[in-house]
């Protein structure tokens, strides 16, 4: 044992740069595989990092006014309350789209417990401390929840109407949005929250209010327990409302719906990239060696203990660069700028923290062991004859075409360059395969941001042809002739389509789907029908992924479902692309349900817009044109909320990036070190130091090509299967993928190719340097 030590602490002298190049390695792999896990918890749990972040309450009680909340702070398993702040309900309304919003006083620094987290725009401020001065600053602003300000298309700086309990409308500007850990606003449900300051809401509602607080839990387990005793201490008629942290959790659940499965193919291919990445940094050193293992053997140690120093030394580079890895980013990872530091500085207070940042590590040494360990067992069986690797050809003879293209006066070096990067069948295929692996996955990240695009970009593609919807206000609201003579009078809008939508029974009554009638007989509404045709005829009907699912059918066939007692028949003749109510819709033309209920009125109208015309525009349009008489709604996106994810995927690419990098500079070290042989031959035949230089260049670069065309093919075949995967399996539908543009693809092989070209400099300027006796012992 005493002698494998010094066997292996000798090595390590002798060989102080690749031992420091598989430390970093393993260093750099630990970091990617930590941030890739940071950012999987980043994006997969949003709800949760905002709760973290703005340390929420676990239970918001709504109570009358005088309800005595400072008791609540005696109640056992209660670490902290939030408010009790004065509330008030009104209506908000901005370019014409209203929603209802939950007002609540709140001072001008904001709590510690239940805090809302300022995403754009500025908190309250009083009113001789912002710019100008009255309801420019303090008194008449408001800060509006996210999704309430998404729904108002509201934007730091816009002024809004706010219409109290008493009916009198009052203009606030709106001076920032927040994100709170609470339940969403909802149109047609739950309210939205707004935050104005005690003055601001006492002109609004002039006594006329509510009161909230915010319970922050000791156990969050505790919840039902904890409102039972609340309600007590409150009295249960001063109790109006009880929102428990599990329903914020489960409105914002299904954000991930569409990337989850992506986030977490991304994390296991990332752990598999990582693995070969160290495991070939290792696996290089040992083949480099293989002469000193030859020579050891001869002078007496046996293959066990040949195996057992390049364990034991390995291990504990790998240790090293384990702890090393580790280290950095659980101290410097928040401080990288960007999306990544964001998400390693909210990853500390997110669940599972401890775990990953135990069993990534872990794991990786684990894995390491088992590639380091099947390693050193070849070390171990290396025959103790020098001579006979040197007897070995190191690459593939020279081609007839080779021969012809070098007798054509083709550059040597594009030439030779060929011949080392694809010397043969078995020897190209493991470093193109094992390059590629990186390039997948970015191309899988690549087709889920160009799916998100098109939802952004093109909306019609999938199946949100109408950018607005607007309704009429009933009794008083205009007529349906009116209406629409109103909605002609308004540029930009390229067609209306008169619409209803009611729920309908499955057959045989155990559930409930959503009947859509929408756009006429003469002018049907343009669904987005990927499988089948549109409909043409009476009786015909379209439907979501959700729906087929549910019912067990297909395109093709008649569905008998009951509304309002009524049976309603149609015929299924496409299948369209359905994002709303999980695609349990099914939709046919408004002349088809009018002949089950020929009273049937439209409940609203579809708007499809010009190409290029903005909904903000038109929706501040349609209000002037028709004063408050209409309630107008952007069209939900559900691209909306996985905007964040973006952010998130350019994150993963650039982990991904790097793991690519490691194993590059692997390949290529590797590569250089197994031809030296082969260099000492093209210099003896007289090729300059340039021409040498230029074919180690020209293999990396045609093995990172390789590798990009074929990790850029196997991505976009796996990237669209994965999206339309889950895409059918949330019920919007298959179809929804979405390829990257010609140039973005070229970009990825460009960037391989060139990072190719840029890390094989450095190594290939050493090489052609190398005097021709410094290259001797290549021969042994």
């Amino acid at each position: 044992m005493r002698a494998t030590l010094r066997w292996a602490q000798a090595d390590f002298r002798a060989h102080r740069g690749e031992a420091l190049f598989v430390v970093l390695a393993s260093a750099g792999v630990i970091a990617s595989l930590l941030l890739a896990g940071a950012l999987f918890g980043y994006a997969a749990n949003p709800w949760q990092r905002v709760f973290n972040q703005s340390h929420g309450a676990h239970i918001w009680l709504h109570t009358r006014a005088g309800a005595d909340t400072d008791a609540l702070s005696g109640v056992d398993g209660v670490a902290a309350l939030s408010g009790p702040y004065r509330t008030t309900a009104t209506t908000v309304e901005s370019r014409g789209a209203r929603a209802g919003v939950m007002l609540r006083a709140a001072p001008v620094e904001p709590p510690q417990t239940g805090r809302p987290l300022v995403g754009t725009g500025s908190w309250l401020t009083a009113p001789d401390e912002g710019p100008g001065s009255g309801s420019g600053s303090g008194v008449g602003s408001v800060v509006l929840e996210t999704s309430v300000a998404r729904a108002l298309w509201a934007e730091p700086g816009d002024t809004v109407r706010v219409t109290g309990p008493d009916g009198a409308p009052h203009l606030l500007r709106v001076s920032g949005t927040a994100d709170a850990a609470e339940p969403r606003y909802q149109p047609g449900g739950a309210a939205g929250i707004g935050w104005v300051l005690p003055a601001t809401l006492e002109e609004i509602a002039r006594g006329d209010t509510g009161q909230s607080v915010g319970l922050r839990l000791e156990d969050p387990g505790d919840t039902d327990f904890i409102v039972q005793r609340a309600v007590t201490v409150l009295g249960a008629d001063r109790v109006a409302e009880v929102t428990k942290w599990q329903q914020a959790r489960a409105d914002a659940g299904g954000d991930d719906r569409l990337l989850g499965a992506m986030f977490a193919v991304f994390g296991l291919g990332a752990l598999l990239a990582a693995a070969l990445a160290a495991s070939g940094a290792i696996g290089a050193r040992v083949r480099g060696q293989l002469r000193d293992i030859a020579v050891l053997k001869a002078i007496g140690f046996t293959p066990g203990q040949v195996a057992r120093g390049f364990l034991v030394q390995h291990l504990a580079f790998a240790l090293l660069g384990v702890a090393l890895g580790t280290t950095a980013i659980a101290l410097l990872g928040a401080r990288i700028p960007g999306r990544i530091g964001e998400a390693a500085a909210v990853w500390q207070d997110l669940p599972g923290h401890t775990a990953l940042m135990i069993g990534i590590p872990v794991g990786a040494v684990l894995l390491i062991a088992a590639s380091t360990g099947l390693s050193a067992w070849r070390a171990g069986r290396v025959p103790p004859v020098p001579v006979a690797r040197a007897a070995l050809p190191s690459a593939a003879p020279m081609t007839a075409l080779g021969k012809r293209a070098l007798g054509v006066r083709v550059p040597p070096a594009l030439v030779l360059g060929w011949r080392a990067a694809f010397p043969r069948r078995g020897r190209t295929l493991v470093p193109v395969a094992r390059l590629a692996l990186p390039l997948v996955l970015i191309t899988v990240a690549l087709v889920a941001w160009s799916t998100l695009d098109q939802f952004r970009s093109r909306p019609a593609q999938m199946g949100l042809a109408a950018a607005l919807t607007v309704r009429a206000e009933q009794p008083a609201g205009p007529s349906d002739a009116e209406l629409e003579e109103t909605l002609a009078t308004v540029p930009d809008i390229e067609a209306v389509h008169p619409g209803a939508e009611m729920a309908a029974l499955v057959p045989g009554q155990t559930g409930t789907i959503t009947l859509r009638g929408l756009g006429t007989a003469r002018r049907p509404y343009p669904s987005a029908v990927v499988e089948g045709r549109a409909v043409a005829g009476p009786d015909e009907a379209v439907a979501g992924q959700g729906l087929l699912d549910l019912l067990g059918v297909r395109v093709g066939d008649w569905v008998r479902m009951t509304v309002g007692g009524r049976p309603q028949i149609l015929h299924l003749v496409g299948r369209t692309i359905e994002p709303e109510s999980g695609g349990r819709v099914i939709t046919t033309t408004l002349d088809a349900l009018r002949e089950r209920d020929p009273q049937l009125r439209p409940a609203y109208h579809a708007l499809v817009l010009r190409e290029g015309a903005d909904p903000r525009a038109v929706s501040g349009a349609l209000a002037t044109a028709a004063g408050a008489t209409l309630e107008i709604r952007e069209t939900h996106n559900p691209a909306d909320r996985l905007e964040p994810a973006r952010g998130v995927i350019g994150a993963l690419i650039a982990v991904l990036a790097l793991i690519g990098l490691i194993e590059l500079l692997t390949l290529i070290g590797t590569g250089v070190r197994d031809r030296g042989r082969d260099l000492l031959a093209l210099k003896a035949i007289g090729l300059t130091p340039r021409q040498i230089g230029a074919m180690i260049v020209t293999a990396a670069g045609l093995t990172a090509l390789a590798a990009a065309l074929v990790g850029t093919a196997v991505g976009l075949l796996s990237g669209t299967w994965l999206v339309d995967t889950q895409g059918a399996s949330s019920g919007i539908g298959a179809g929804i993928a979405q390829l990257p543009s010609l140039p973005v693809l070229l970009t990825v092989t460009a960037g391989a190719v060139l990072g190719a070209v840029a890390a094989a400099a450095l190594p290939a300027t050493r090489a052609a340097r190398r005097r021709l006796a410094d290259s001797l012992s290549e021969t042994l």
